[in-house]
């Protein structure tokens, strides 16, 4: 495992651990790891966490890509499909329909029970360039593809924003 491997799993560690500075507070709820974080927070409190962790202006895009397209193809197939379908469903609502994406991003498909990773990566992209907002909202909605995030920058910020989110959870 190389060092940004373990980098991002004690930051994902720790934010399961609700580890933050003010430890003589009452602990916030504590996850037992990353997996039991995205399936027992609410859609709001990942919101919350990744709202302005994730965004253009705090992760270059040149960093973020990458890691987008490394994650999304490490997820399961169904997963992908909900990350897609998740996309789509946003985008639509800014009047971007999916066959308009499909021929901009030059998608194989805009069946999202079709797409390759790598068309779910270009659309990944295409909205966290974007659309940042809709970008987050997706992540907060499927939290799976984070987890798969390794690069350090991505894991410090992220942990940056969780020990603020957990530390403001305990005021």
């Amino acid at each position: 495992m190389n060092s940004s491997d373990q980098y991002r799993r004690q930051i994902m560690n720790d934010l399961a651990q609700g580890n933050v500075e003010n430890l003589d507070e009452a602990p916030a709820q504590e996850y037992e790891n990353f997996d039991d974080f995205a399936q027992r927070s609410s859609q709001d409190e990942r919101r919350q966490l990744f709202g302005r962790s994730l965004h253009p202006d705090r992760i270059p895009p040149s960093q973020m890509e990458p890691e987008l397209q490394k994650a999304i193809s490490q997820i399961k197939p169904n997963e992908r499909d909900d990350v897609a379908k998740a996309f789509f469903k946003h985008l639509s609502k800014r009047g971007l329909n999916d066959r308009q994406l499909e021929q901009q991003l030059g998608l194989s498909t805009h069946n999202p029970n079709r797409m390759s990773a790598d068309d779910v990566s270009k659309l990944a992209a295409f909205a966290y360039h974007n659309h940042p907002d809709i970008f987050q909202e997706v992540m907060a909605e499927q939290p799976g593809i984070i987890k798969f995030l390794s690069n350090p920058l991505v894991a410090a910020v992220l942990g940056i924003a969780a020990a603020k989110w957990l530390g403001s959870q305990r005021k």
